[in-house]
């Protein structure tokens, strides 16, 4: 592991007086019952999910950082609304839930300081999500951004600290480092009581190695299997939607396409006609030098653009109508790469023959290579093939008929928790295999009282197993 470099004198002191600050704001939250901290998610959300704000924000992230799509980023704006819709409809002050037939009562308790790593990708999604779930959990937090839109992230928190001012609460209760960088990142991490870390594997690996309780995310390589009995004209509108949102920079747009052999040439057609663009072998060759070095890693000049200018930087045009570019993959394994993650508007297509299983099995495949854990989806309207897609994807979250990037991280047609952090499993690497949301950023305290005994007999216990005469 390469050793993380130290921190400047003044970049220590900048931490040091940003949890200072914070443990001062945390002993204030902390005594603010529910309706007050449920003011304030409304106050915060509002500061920035208002349209007029929201792009603005937008404008200036796609700016400052050169990645993603303008009309994918405003629709974030949605998102920040249903984390504030869950927050809204849970109890996270005194008794949060009650189980009379067990004796128990729980109760909700801050985590405490909070640092959230802050992706290039969700420069104003991130802080916004991440701000009210821990607000509602009466927590602080200490954002630390990328460098890449660091200015962005900073004017999203301090709109948010304007908001929790103005409604006569500390302003920090949430606070950005001005310095950003890994090592400043890490020391923040090792200061906290709890890390949310949405940002690359390495950084989800530091947060882990913090000596701090963290919340990492997993990395994704978003698959979609379309059975025979898929409704292709569906079926590649969704793909087109996951595809194409935010010009398919996130862990959930589809990049992989499973399609049975009987709809194969129809999808084909389908998805030119949702806007792709279908690479002859050529213009594929042309994608993979310019995508993967010689070693299959990713190359980030093209994370996230638009397909004319993923082509153009391939070396060939494509018509400016065009929403995402599609090849057929050549195969599955560590030696095609394009049956790994591409975080672009690039799709690769996999044709299987015959039974359901052997769709399931090029699933397999595929997560061998990477993003195991992370999502699969599948458009199919035989419940049989979902169950056993189900019964043995190696994933946390399984999306039917939906498009994956706008639905594995909650929507509002789905009851998928809203988050903006997505935890993958030990598949991934991470310690849970759902979506982050309010009740990790809380404490909770289980009160037991007694109840009548509930202790089964050892027939009812041991059943087949069980002789008497060995109790004697």
């Amino acid at each position: 592991m390469t050793k993380v470099k130290e921190i400047t004198i003044e970049q220590r002191q900048e931490l040091d007086e940003a949890v200072a600050r914070a443990r001062k704001a945390l002993a204030i939250i902390e005594t603010y019952d529910q309706e007050r901290v449920d003011h304030l998610c409304r106050a915060v959300a509002w500061a920035v999910a208002n349209k007029k704000t929201f792009e603005q924000l937008v404008d200036m992230g796609i700016k400052e950082s050169g990645l993603g799509d303008y009309d994918s980023r405003m629709n974030k704006r949605f998102k920040i609304r249903g984390v504030l819709r869950d927050a809204l409809r849970a109890k996270s002050v005194g008794i949060i839930e009650e189980i009379p037939e067990k004796g128990i009562v729980k109760y909700g308790k801050p985590a405490g300081v909070i640092v959230s790593i802050v992706p290039t990708t969700n420069p104003d999604l991130t802080p916004a999500g991440n701000a009210i779930y821990a607000i509602k959990a009466r927590d602080v937090v200490i954002f630390s951004s990328h460098p890449r839109s660091k200015k962005t992230t900073n004017e999203t928190i301090n709109l948010m600290r304007a908001a929790l001012e103005k409604e006569g609460a500390p302003a920090d209760i949430l606070q950005c480092l001005q310095t950003a960088s890994i090592p400043m990142a890490s020391a923040a991490m090792a200061a906290a009581d709890l890390v949310i870390a949405t940002y690359g594997q390495p950084m989800v690996r530091a947060a882990y190695s913090s000596g701090t309780p963290a919340y990492g995310v997993g990395a994704g390589n978003a698959t979609m299997i379309f059975d025979e009995t898929a409704d292709p004209v569906e079926a590649c509108h969704n793909t087109m939607l996951s595809k194409t949102s935010d010009f398919g920079s996130g862990c959930s747009a589809d990049g992989n396409l499973i399609i049975h052999e009987s709809i194969y040439a129809t999808c084909i057609d389908q998805l030119q006609k949702e806007g792709g663009y279908f690479a002859n072998e050529e213009e594929k060759a042309q994608l993979k030098n310019v995508m993967w070095d010689e070693e299959s890693h990713r190359l980030a000049s093209t994370v996230a653009i638009a397909p004319q200018k993923l082509a153009e930087i391939a070396g060939f045009t494509i018509p400016a109508d065009r929403k995402f570019i599609f090849v057929e993959s050549g195969g599955i394994g560590k030696e095609y790469p394009f049956s790994g993650e591409k975080l672009t508007t690039l799709l690769a297509l996999h044709k299987y023959c015959g039974e359901f299983e052997n769709g399931i099995e090029m699933m397999h495949q595929i997560y061998n290579v990477g993003g195991k854990g992370h999502s699969v989806g599948i458009n199919s309207n035989d419940n049989d093939h979902i169950h056993r897609l189900a019964l043995v994807a190696p994933v946390s979250r399984i999306m039917v008929r939906q498009p994956q990037s706008k639905a594995n991280s909650g929507a509002f047609t789905n009851g998928m928790p809203m988050t903006s952090s997505m935890g993958c499993g030990t598949w991934g690497g991470n310690i849970i295999s759902e979506n982050v949301c309010l009740k990790h950023y809380m404490n909770t305290t289980w009160v037991s009282h007694p109840i009548p005994e509930d202790k089964p007999s050892d027939q009812e216990l041991f059943g087949p197993f069980f002789n008497p005469e060995m109790e004697k």
